[in-house]
């Protein structure tokens, strides 16, 4: 994705990178530059960072587990920061993208080992993370546990009963239905 560093300016080559592989301008993407620049001046967002910027938004629960699988997701070249390409990048799929997009982006968090599927395991922690993000006390907070949710998606989703769901019956299970769909996608 490329470092940085403690350039001020976004290189050309940069800028029309982001220009066709986002639904930003010129002028938006340099505002979002120089608010990443302001939060991370040394052009890296780490995880420690990350998870403060969510424990903003989420004061009254746990955001650490929850963080460090959309840390992982959104870092795509796994060298254990987020530069202004990364960011950028995922910040236009989960905040403009069209639903499809959104979700192919969730189930690459949910797919925790990356081998191309998710099981019930990796479903179930990231259903818990999003519960322990959310809070005890929080009125958003489903009734069950994290487990039978889990259990209730796969049943939905897991059209061929082979224990796994693939990006395909995750799209499909969500496209379906709405109220899966708020749930798992950003």
């Amino acid at each position: 994705m490329g470092c940085f560093g403690s350039k001020d300016k976004l290189s050309r080559e940069d800028m029309e990178f982001l220009k066709s592989h986002t639904r930003y301008d010129e002028a938006t993407i340099k505002e979002w530059y120089k608010g990443f620049k302001q939060d991370c001046p040394n052009g890296k967002l780490t995880p420690t960072k990350f998870v403060d910027m969510y424990k903003m938004f989420f004061p009254n629960g746990n955001a650490e587990e929850f963080c460090d699988h959309v840390f992982r997701t959104f870092d795509m070249d796994k060298n254990g920061y987020i530069d202004f390409k990364e960011f950028l990048l995922a910040i236009d799929v989960t905040s403009s993208g069209s639903p499809e997009e959104k979700l192919k982006w969730a189930f690459r968090m949910y797919d925790v080992d990356g081998n191309g599927v998710i099981d019930i395991e990796e479903m179930t922690k990231i259903v818990q993370a999003i519960y322990d993000m959310l809070g005890a006390c929080s009125a958003n907070r489903p009734a069950d546990s994290a487990e039978e949710r889990a259990k209730n998606i796969f049943a939905k989703m897991d059209e061929n009963n082979d224990g796994q769901l693939t990006q395909e019956e995750f799209l499909k299970g969500c496209l379906q239905d709405d109220e899966l769909s708020r749930m798992l996608a950003p």
